[in-house]
């Protein structure tokens, strides 16, 4: 895991150290409150998607989903508590593992 891309809430606090210490080595936050965001491309560098369910617009999610699919890209819907995203990641690392 190395880059990941977070749609949606204000702020994150300590999730980001958190992701970190799970082996991130880059996180981009985007919070999705403004209105041009879903003209926003995800960059290229980025390996894994994570949008936070209860803190985007419908329409951006869309998106955001759409994107990800074009570029071949993972993505995730969590919530926005550490103990949901470190279910999505303890699953990656399962399906890694089988691969």
């Amino acid at each position: 895991m190395s880059s990941l891309l977070v749609v949606g809430a204000d702020h994150l606090g300590n999730i980001t150290d958190k992701l970190m210490n799970s082996g991130f080595k880059e996180i981009i936050h985007l919070d999705g409150r403004k209105v041009n965001m879903v003209k926003r491309e995800i960059p290229e560098h980025i390996d894994i998607i994570f949008v936070m369910t209860d803190y985007i617009n419908h329409n951006l999610a869309k998106v955001i989903k759409q994107k990800a699919k074009n570029q071949e890209k993972p993505i995730y819907f969590v919530k926005r508590s550490w103990s949901s995203i470190h279910q999505v990641i303890q699953k990656m690392e399962t399906e890694k593992k089988a691969n």
